[in-house]
C-alpha cells in the first residue's frame, strides 16, 4: 500500500488511482520504479509492528500517513481458555484415534497391547491433562498463547527417531 503525500489518499497495488488530475492504470504501481513513485509524491506504507495471532487477539490497524500500526487487543480470557482447551482435546483425540483399534482388539481378544503403545498413549493423555491444567490456571491471554505454542506431543512408537 502507498500513501500519497499530495492528497492524503491510500492506494492499494492493483487499483487504478488519480493524483493531481492524472489517472494511473491499475498496474502502474507494479511497473513503476521507486523514483517514479517518489516523483508523484507516493510513499510506501511501512508497518511499525506486527499483527498478533488472531486466535488470541482482535487485530485492527491504524494508519498515520505512511505509517501502519497494528492494534492488538486481547480477546476475552475465558473464551480463549475454552477454545484452547477444546483445541487440546481435539488434538489428543486426533492423535489417539488411529491406534484405538489396538485397545479394542486387546479388550475383545485378550491380546495384550505392546508396552510401547500403552506408554505412548498414556503420554498423549498426560500431555493433554498437563496442558489443560496450565491453560485453566493461566492469568492472561499471552500466557495461554505461550502454553499452546509450547505443547509437544510425543511421536508414536512407529515413527522413526531423528
Amino acid at each position: 500500500m502507498f500513501y500519497s503525500t499530495t492528497d492524503g489518499q491510500y492506494i492499494q497495488e492493483g487499483t487504478q488511482f488519480t493524483i493531481d488530475g492524472v489517472e494511473y492504470p491499475s498496474n502502474w504501481l507494479n511497473l513503476s520504479t521507486p523514483e517514479q513513485k517518489e516523483a508523484i509524491g507516493l510513499e510506501e506504507v511501512i508497518a511499525t509492528n506486527s499483527p498478533a495471532n488472531d486466535q488470541y487477539y482482535w487485530v485492527s490497524t491504524e494508519l498515520n500517513e505512511a505509517s501502519l500500526t497494528y492494534v492488538n487487543t486481547p480477546k476475552d480470557l475465558d473464551t480463549v481458555k475454552s477454545n484452547s482447551i477444546s483445541q487440546i482435546n481435539q488434538t489428543a483425540y486426533t492423535i489417539l484415534l488411529p491406534s484405538d483399534w489396538m485397545v479394542v482388539k486387546s479388550v475383545e481378544t485378550g491380546t495384550p497391547m505392546s508396552t510401547a503403545w500403552n506408554t505412548w498413549r498414556e503420554s498423549i493423555r498426560t500431555t493433554a491433562d498437563t496442558s489443560r491444567t496450565a491453560v485453566a490456571e493461566a492469568t492472561d491471554v499471552d500466557e495461554v498463547q505461550t502454553i499452546m505454542g509450547n505443547i509437544t506431543w510425543s511421536p508414536d512408537p512407529n515413527q522413526p527417531t531423528v
